[in-house]
């Protein structure tokens, strides 16, 4: 990897231990607030783009990246249109939950597969409960409300797979947030650190 970064790459980088951007100020739900690349142009000849496509990185090194948001709920996505021209139709992103920690209430069209890397917790899925621990899969279907819960004294980490950019691409655009996550916190969650080697 290119030790010149764009404006755009940078901002998914990070000096080690840095925290995410709502760790010591009043909380800003920038994800949903700042202007995000869903689904790129696809501009050029035909055979540009092939070379454009071949020519990318196939490995995308997480712990490179910046972790988002907090105290409760940190993310990072290493492969999404917006930065990895290679993933047009899919994006994966890193969920890290403080301890007893929530995040949003919220639902969208797409469907998605969370792998439970680390911790246990559950999610509400239109009012069901559904408990998991590390090692489990869990899907989450199409238009379903849910939310996901740390039900431990550690950390959740979650691995989140998803085509939401194939279902944007199609105007299946309709996310919602029912319910953003708490604003109170406590003293464990305020001095939570997301993992460093993920």
């Amino acid at each position: 990897m290119s030790d010149e970064l764009t404006a755009a790459e940078n901002e998914f980088y990070v000096r080690p231990g840095e925290p995410g951007h709502n760790q010591n100020n009043e909380v800003i739900w920038a994800r949903w607030q700042k202007k995000r690349t869903f689904v790129r142009a696809l501009e050029g000849t035909y055979g540009e783009l092939v070379r454009d496509l071949f020519s990318q990185p196939r490995v995308y090194r997480s712990n490179d990246m910046k972790w988002k948001g907090g105290p409760q709920l940190y993310s990072k996505t290493p492969i999404n249109p917006g930065h990895a021209k290679v993933a047009q139709a899919i994006e994966c992103h890193l969920n890290a939950i403080s301890p007893h920690g929530a995040g949003q209430n919220h639902g969208h069209m797409n469907s998605a597969v969370l792998y439970i890397l680390k911790g246990r917790g559950h999610d509400v899925h239109d009012t069901r409960e559904l408990p998991y621990e590390a090692g489990d899969a869990l899907i989450v279907e199409n238009a379903c409300v849910h939310q996901h819960f740390n039900d431990g004294d550690d950390e959740l980490v979650v691995l989140v797979m998803k085509a939401k950019p194939l279902f944007l691409f199609m105007h299946m655009m309709f996310q919602k947030i029912a319910e953003m996550p708490p604003t109170t916190f406590t003293e464990k969650q305020l001095h939570f650190v997301p993992p460093g080697d993920l």
